[in-house]
């Protein structure tokens, strides 16, 4: 019971009833001795002494001093808190922002960067990736030959492995089918790994075939908990994936969700024939990456050679091996968001300051009106570091509570910025598993502590300062000595400064995005409706598959507000699509030249649909079936091959297709103007378009359909049109062309997003902060202001006064943001490719926000000052 005395004064702990019963014994005995029964009591009170201080030595004799004295400065803290619920209400919701937006952006950047497999070793574990100068790496096109050579040639690894990962393996099991993502692996998978089966077995090196009674598969935890429910005798039944019957062997761990972070792995199985290979080492202890990197400079030449023999591709001999640590994961997703992370995780920690900054003045406000409070507590006794401790304790109070709150918004802020994630393009969509892990407990309790200390600081500076003498003197007023003043000035400028980074990140993210959705992409964007659909479950192939499509076409295009409707093959911003070399006659190429052409299977009146110019020539029609020979390029590709020359009726050659290796002759009837297929940003990529009806077949699924009312309120009729033209053929994807584009650009409009809505809550605070500021100064001038307008002056120099004092703090703010937001603005434009930075409008546009912000901000204290009575100013405590 003594221990839980410790947390309550105010509780009956015995001592007040020892204490009178040992005075009664004490008055008893000089009783006895003869004494008056008054000065007896009085004597024996004597030579007790101070109560008190007696009930104090003996709790401190108890122990736990420490949780005593801290769960009252809590008590007093709350009790501050309940007194002042306006100034308590700002300092939460300002660190509530500001601790969970760091919270939300932490635990993406923990899940994509951060965290690490669930495997022995995962330090180990390094990753092998393909580059061509000047694109994007990659994974995934390793062949077994490749990885055999590095096996046993490679001295750096202690294992090599790969797996070849299928997002769309359709699986039927206990009687229900659907699309999963699977993993066709190497037999010594998860021997590289060090991961051990929850259940049953792994596939092991003699597992790397398929057995008599089918292929095997190994099951994820959640596959195991969903579809068997965590049958114990799961081992051994059967499942089918792609129609192929494969028995279950085993279950992987719970934690093991597979090698990359953006899409949890449902089921293993052995590999695939000539499948393309992700690779993954170990290490040996002692092998640093970069002795890894120059083995393997020098091993890579045997893939290059490998694939020079069947390829006529000219850039090979220019593809390069890079090796990444893989200790969390493949690095597909990381290099796609981890630099718009960074960038996020770098601003809420600009925010996070401010707010703490924003906080501190108002603590430090706070703070002086206690001074005489203080004051009393040190003349009584008590220790400046008893003082500090206390109200540290108010401080951390205060952020524990703003980072519970915080963690709601945490958790609503991250699933928002996951369902963001998951909008893009369909190869790019990262679909985060975000989940409970101590390190973002540990981050979220840190960040409470360091925020509650950071802001506490400014009190706890003025504490040191306090003087009891000086601070009774006051006569009860409230003091502001030259360091309360300078410093909360000071405090609101560095809040200023920290504002003006913000809302120029801001402008720039935002800039960079208008910029992309305002670019000339070639074709026109709106009122376009794609539609895509899937025959492969039906019974539509060749001749009847294109009889089909032709049907629905001339249907659609019937439909009433419909402008005209064709078939593309890849649709634009929607991906890679195929590509291949050419050669043209009467040009001769030079091989460092040579640049993959970008190909498109489309229908007729795809140009008149898309509102993409022909320059020369014709478009294609359906008569081009019976000779399909025939192609449209654009304008880049004809400058290139064609300078000077008329192109029309010339001929092109592609010697190297992708998914053939037979070159292919066509003769130009068309010259398009140039338009972006693959990215926003690209720089004059050549194309060519063939026909997507020849020879009675169809080369493209994808329908497009140009309206001239909102395209979704087709989508029905689109549909019904479908369905009654085949059956079986279903629709894959419904969507709009706009859509599509701001899926290309996901990490461009989350960027642009949240550095907006982080810039406005920047500057919402330096209000606040300003405020506070001005409107503490005009109580705290209260006397003073009185004596300047007995003695004259009028309510405009009073209010002239305060508004030049605010306008004089803003500048000072400009004067020091202005390099650091020029910093950061150099900063973001080098981690961020083709950023553009608008150096003087982003600069000006935050300013005068801020300025706007400031007006705002300073006019409610400045208006109270000048119509503050005098002869009440005057007889102001």
């Amino acid at each position: 019971m003594k221990f839980w005395r410790v947390f309550d004064r105010d509780r009956k702990d015995g001592l007040d009833e020892e204490i009178q019963s040992h005075l009664a014994v004490a008055i008893r005995d000089r009783i006895e001795r003869g004494e008056d029964p008054r000065e007896a009591a009085l004597a024996a009170r004597r030579e007790f002494g101070n109560q008190t201080l007696v009930k104090e030595t003996a709790r401190e004799l108890w122990g736990w001093r420490f949780l005593g004295e801290t769960a009252r400065d809590i008590r007093h803290a709350f009790r501050g808190m309940r007194n002042s619920p306006g100034v308590t209400a700002v300092i939460i919701a300002s660190l509530a922002l500001g601790i969970g937006a760091n919270t939300a952006i932490f635990r993406l950047v923990y899940s994509v960067m951060l965290r690490a497999l669930p495997v022995t070793h995962p330090e180990q574990l390094v990753e092998l990736l393909q580059k061509y100068p000047g694109e994007p790496r990659g994974n995934g096109y390793w062949s077994r030959r490749s990885y055999e050579h590095y096996r046993d040639n490679s001295r750096a690894f202690a294992t090599l492995t790969g797996t070849a990962i299928d997002n769309v393996a359709r699986v039927r099991a206990e009687g229900t089918e659907s699309e999963m993502v699977a993993e066709y692996v190497l037999g010594n998978y998860f021997q590289t790994l060090g991961v051990r089966p929850a259940l049953g077995r792994l596939i092991a090196a003699e597992q790397g075939a398929a057995l008599p009674e089918g292929n095997v598969a190994v099951i994820s935890w959640a596959m195991w908990n969903s579809r068997f429910h965590r049958d114990p005798a799961v081992a051994g039944k059967r499942i089918f994936v792609d129609d192929a019957a494969t028995v279950v062997i085993g279950v992987a761990p719970r934690a093991f969700t597979g090698l990359r972070v953006n899409a949890q792995t449902d089921l293993w199985l052995p590999e695939k024939p000539k499948a393309g290979l992700n690779l993954v080492g170990r290490l040996k202890p002692g092998v640093t990456l970069e002795q890894a990197r120059a083995e393997m400079a020098l091993l890579f030449r045997f893939t290059i050679e490998e694939r020079s023999a069947g390829d006529s591709d000219p850039k090979l001999r220019m593809l390069q091996v890079e090796l990444e640590p893989a200790r969390a994961g493949l690095t597909d997703v990381r290099d796609r968001v981890g630099k718009p992370l960074s960038v996020l995780m770098t601003i809420v920690g600009v925010l996070l300051l401010l707010a703490c900054v924003n906080v501190a003045g108002l603590m430090l406000a706070r703070g002086a009106g206690r001074t005489r409070e203080m004051a009393l507590r040190l003349g009584l006794g008590a220790s400046r570091g008893r003082l500090i401790r206390q109200m540290l304790t108010e401080s951390v109070l205060l952020a524990s509570v703003g980072a519970a709150v915080g963690g709601i918004i945490a958790y609503a802020g991250t699933a928002t910025l996951v369902r963001i994630l998951d909008s893009g393009r369909a190869h790019e969509r990262v679909h985060l598993q975000v989940r409970p892990d101590g390190m973002l407990l540990l981050f979220a309790a840190g960040i409470a502590v360091l925020t509650g200390v950071l802001f506490g600081l400014a009190p706890v500076l003025s504490a040191f300062r306090c003087t009891p003498a000086d601070a009774l003197r006051q006569s009860g007023r409230v003091s502001e000595t030259r360091f309360h003043r300078l410093f909360g000035k000071s405090l609101v400028t560095a809040q200023v400064a920290l504002s003006l980074l913000l809302l120029s990140a801001g402008g720039v993210f935002l800039a960079h995005l208008a910029d992309l959705k305002g670019a000339d992409l070639g074709f026109r964007r709106d009122h376009v409706l794609l539609v895509t659909l899937d025959p492969s479950r039906s019974q539509y192939r060749g001749e009847r598959l294109s009889v089909a499509y032709r049907e629905m076409l001339e249907r659609m295009h019937a439909i009433p507000g419909v402008r005209s409707a064709t078939i593309s093959a890849p649709t634009p911003l929607h991906g890679a699509g195929a590509s291949g070399f050419g050669t043209a006659e009467g040009f001769q190429e030079r091989p460092e030249d040579k640049r993959w052409i970008h190909i498109s299977y489309v229908a007729p009146k795809y140009f008149e649909t898309l509102a993409t110019p022909i320059l020369a020539g014709r478009e294609f029609s359906f008569d081009d079936e019976r000779n399909p020979r025939v192609a449209i390029i654009n304008q880049t590709l004809a400058k290139y091959f064609f300078a000077g020359r008329d192109p029309l009726g010339r001929q092109i050659t592609l010697d190297h297709v992708t998914g053939s290796r037979q070159p292919s002759t066509y003769q130009i009837v068309g010259v398009a103007a140039d338009a972006n297929y693959m990215e926003i940003r690209e720089n004059e990529r050549r194309s060519i378009y063939l026909p997507a009806f020849r020879n009675g077949r169809v080369l493209a699924g994808t329908f497009v359909i140009r309206t001239e009312v909102e395209p979704e309120s087709i989508a029905g009729e689109v549909r019904r049109i479908v369905h009654e033209t085949a059956k079986s053929i279903s629709v894959a994807n419904l969507t709009t062309l706009s859509n599509q584009i701001d899926a290309s650009i996901v990490p461009q409009r989350l960027l642009a997003a949240l550095s907006g809505f982080f810039a406005v809550l920047g500057a919402l605070l330096a209000g606040i902060g300003l405020y506070g500021v001005l409107a503490y100064t005009v109580a705290r001038r209260t006397s003073e202001i009185g004596i300047r307008m007995a003695l004259g002056a009028t309510s405009s120099r009073i209010l002239r006064m305060v508004l030049l004092d605010a306008f004089a703090i803003v500048v000072a703010g400009l004067i020091v943001g202005v390099p650091i937001a020029i910093w950061g603005r150099t900063l973001a434009a080098a981690m961020i490719p083709d950023l553009t930075v608008y150096p003087v409008a982003t600069l000006v546009s935050g300013a005068a926000a801020i300025i706007a912000v400031a007006i705002l901000a300073s006019y409610g204290p400045a208006r109270r000052a000048a119509h503050l009575d005098p002869m009440v100013s005057l007889r102001h405590e």
